[in-house]
């Protein structure tokens, strides 16, 4: 080969790997938006479901207190009705009582 033929085919050789080379960057470059969309993908599914969970769990503790609540709300109406329902019985004794004291001090003031 003549030195002509092998300066040829170093070019040659150097024009085939600055191919490569910018092929390589390429991909590479292809490789890390394709990462960085995928990424992206995931942390916006991630906090979907952390947002669907989070409204799940409020939507949860939300109806508990409401039993809670209603739970509440039905033993403090049992009590007051045993309570009107015991002074309703008591008025009869109290109205006694008063017309007694009444007449107790009229009787002293006479």
């Amino acid at each position: 080969m003549s030195r002509t033929d092998i300066l040829i085919e170093i070019k040659k050789a150097e024009s085939e790997a600055d191919e490569k080379v910018a092929k390589a960057e390429a991909d590479k470059k292809a490789a890390v938006a394709d990462a960085r969309r995928e990424s992206v993908k995931r942390i916006q599914e991630a906090e979907s479901d952390l947002r669907a969970n989070h409204e799940s769990v409020i939507a949860r503790e939300m109806a508990a207190a409401d039993a809670g609540k209603r739970d509440k709300l039905a033993a403090g109406e049992k009590e007051a009705n045993a309570l009107e329902a015991s002074s309703k019985k008591n008025i009869g004794k109290v109205n006694d009582f008063l017309a007694k004291e009444f007449e107790r001090t009229i009787n002293a003031a006479s």
